[in-house]
């Protein structure tokens, strides 16, 4: 085949930023890491792939399936990271034991899943995350929730949802139910793709009563403001989901005083897609978009895999899905400007990068002319790359 007839393909589910798409997703980051050290966050970075057995230490298998893998000349198995929860508890368990505790972590990466590709979500894609390790405490999960909340303001979204759940509500009445582990991992299943006929087939199917399994049914339904809490408290028997409606009380009224309560609304079916976490978990969602942009809750036992028994409490935000749901809602960002445009007339060349330096020393995006033009090729020029001002030397 010829160079000239050759058109390289990318692999599946990946994507080329161009320099727009560029220049949103850094402004955005930027601004996110900026709101997560203004928090007391430190950033940390992780090797892209690593050993298969730490990146699914405490994890589970299932994610396993979804993961890229591949051997090094020693024939261990490596892999892409999928998911940056276990690659900060490593760091913190095994690099970070000597500093002051609760440690507050964040990252800005990329990670690989292996997935239908689908606008918002490839099998490559960026995430903005934080943990936050050595509080077992509702002030610990209110500060992460209520970051997330700040962190999709501050990108600028300003329409979004915060759906609050607690995993011990639901594994309070399977135990209190006695339900058996296929039972239980069919209920799971049901619950997190929201399959609420499989659910119906399934509770249909078991030895419990009918107050029991209308109970099961409406799970996934018991959703709203406070006083869905108080309505769960009467349906249920048991002191664990009893423990965790309370708990998602005290997180609420902590939300309340961060000022960010209105976004906030629980789903008590919310179970999310991963084994490791133990209490409040969360999902941001918003109009336009089928899928939560970020996501995240308590995962208290997953540190003790890698040696240290400590509680954690974390989330993560899709980047490409924040940008995408700001598009969708007609949201303008820097990038969609280029700042200044600095052009010249024949023999203006040393003033005009004079005048270019000074801007940029100002702290403006600048862009200097090549080559002469006039007045009107200038401002035409301007207009086509989008610059927001024109600063013409003659």
């Amino acid at each position: 085949m010829s160079r000239q007839n050759f058109a390289p393909q990318i692999p599946y589910g990946t994507r080329d930023f161009l320099p727009r798409d560029a220049r949103r997703k850094r402004e955005v980051e930027t601004t996110i890491a900026g709101l997560f050290a203004r928090w007391g966050y430190d950033e940390v970075v992780t090797p892209t792939f690593e050993y298969l057995d730490a990146l699914t230490t405490g994890v589970g298998g299932d994610i396993q399936h979804n993961m890229f893998k591949f051997l090094d000349k020693n024939n261990r198995i490596l892999a892409l990271r999928p998911d940056m929860t276990a690659p900060i508890a490593r760091v913190a368990a095994t690099r970070l034991t000597q500093e002051e505790w609760p440690l507050r972590l964040f990252y800005l990466t990329n990670v690989f899943r292996y997935e239908q590709a689908q606008a918002g979500r490839q099998c490559e894609f960026y995430q903005a995350g934080v943990e936050l390790m050595g509080s077992p405490g509702a002030g610990a999960d209110a500060e992460i929730i209520a970051l997330a909340a700040e962190a999709m303001l501050d990108a600028g979204l300003k329409q979004f949802q915060i759906s609050l759940g607690q995993v011990e509500f639901i594994n309070g009445i399977m135990d209190e139910y006695e339900l058996g582990a296929t039972e239980r991992q069919q209920l799971k299943t049901c619950m997190v793709s929201r399959d609420l006929v499989g659910l119906s087939e399934m509770v249909a199917a078991s030895r419990l009563c009918a107050a029991s399994q209308q109970l099961l049914r409406d799970i996934p339904v018991l959703h709203g403001k406070r006083e869905i809490l108080k309505q769960a408290y009467t349906r249920v028997n048991n002191t664990v989901s009893r423990r965790a409606l309370d708990n998602l009380s005290e997180i609420y009224c902590l939300l309340e005083s961060y000022g960010v309560s209105e976004y906030v609304n629980f789903d008590l079916g919310l179970i999310r897609d991963f084994d490791y976490y133990t209490g409040m978990v969360f999902e941001g969602y918003t109009p336009g978009l089928g899928f939560p942009v970020c996501g995240g809750g308590r995962y208290d036992r997953m540190l003790a895999f890698f040696g240290m028994d400590c509680p954690a409490t974390g989330f993560a935000l899709g980047i490409e899905r924040l940008l995408l749901a700001m598009e969708r809602q007609g949201l303008k960002t820097v990038g969609d400007s280029r700042g200044i445009y600095v052009a010249w007339r024949e023999g203006m060349l040393n003033a005009a990068i004079a005048a270019a330096g000074a801007l940029r020393s100002q702290g403006h995006m600048v862009e200097l002319a090549l080559h002469a033009q006039s007045a009107a090729e200038a401002e035409a020029f301007r207009q086509r790359k989008r610059f927001a001002r024109l600063i013409y030397c003659e």
